[in-house]
């Protein structure tokens, strides 16, 4: 059951799933969407629209770990790039994640100790620290088993760097998304100045590259495709032709489960 609670938050065992007019319907059987890849695919914007449209359940794992990265760099736990592991094991239990449904992009956004952190995490700041943070297995493992706890009941779409190879090795639909890199850097370049943010193109791509390497290369949970992926190559497709893309595969899974 999906429960909302009085102050309008969920907190990561209570999910929200908004149903809109219009919806794709698969009838009642649900699955479990993963969609992996490479930062700044845009991975959040897709699946944050396929869960709309079949009205399921959206997570964004990467905002979970940015969540966790905010925290310690506040905390004074990043210094120089290194991550104090015994500062950040120890104060593991005092991050509490959570939810708020945002009603004007109906969506939910993400939640640091009951502060709604969606915009603050996006910063360069976050993205430049949150690679060094995710690959540490305490973290991971504190994260993922929550992520796991949101899969129970299926209906969701979760976005990430390791959802179909070790949240969800058993997910139905598994998406594994990357595009060019200089293009990945100039959306994310669009995407800061929009929001009128000072920010430098060959800095967003030079980060972008180096969490490429890290990613794939870390040893917990590296970056990896799952043999059973689908690829998905977004360089020169519109966000429409992802979304119809991504929408017949699903629809293909259910009528074929």
């Amino acid at each position: 059951m999906l429960v909302n609670s009085p102050a309008g938050r969920i907190e990561t065992n209570d999910y929200l799933c908004s149903k809109e007019p219009g919806m794709t319907d698969l009838g009642e059987k649900k699955i479990i969407i993963a969609v992996d890849g490479y930062s700044s695919c845009g991975k959040s914007t897709v699946a944050k629209e396929i869960a709309k449209q079949l009205g399921y359940i959206f997570i964004d794992s990467g905002a979970m770990y940015r969540a966790v990265t905010l925290y310690c760099l506040r905390a004074g736990l990043v210094v120089d790039g290194r991550v104090n592991l015994n500062g950040l094991e120890e104060k593991l239990d005092l991050i509490h994640i959570g939810f708020d449904f945002n009603e004007i992009t109906r969506h939910n956004d993400i939640c640091l100790n009951g502060e709604n952190v969606e915009q603050e995490i996006r910063q360069l700041e976050v993205a430049q620290s949150v690679s060094q943070v995710a690959a540490i297995a305490v973290v991971r493992r504190f994260l993922v088993a929550q992520q796991q706890e949101m899969g129970r009941s299926k209906g969701i779409v979760m976005d990430g760097r390791d959802i179909g190879t070790v949240v969800f090795p058993q997910a139905e639909l598994k998406i594994f998304m990357t595009a060019d890199p200089r293009i990945r850097a100039q959306r994310r370049y669009d995407e800061m100045v929009a929001k009128n943010e000072e920010v430098d193109f060959e800095e967003i791509l030079s980060n972008i590259t180096a969490r490429d390497r890290f990613d794939e290369n870390r040893e917990e949970s590296p970056l990896r495709r799952a043999e059973d992926a689908i690829l998905l190559d977004n360089s020169h497709m519109t966000r429409e032709e992802q979304f119809s893309w991504i929408l017949a595969k699903v629809e293909e899974k259910v009528k074929n489960s």
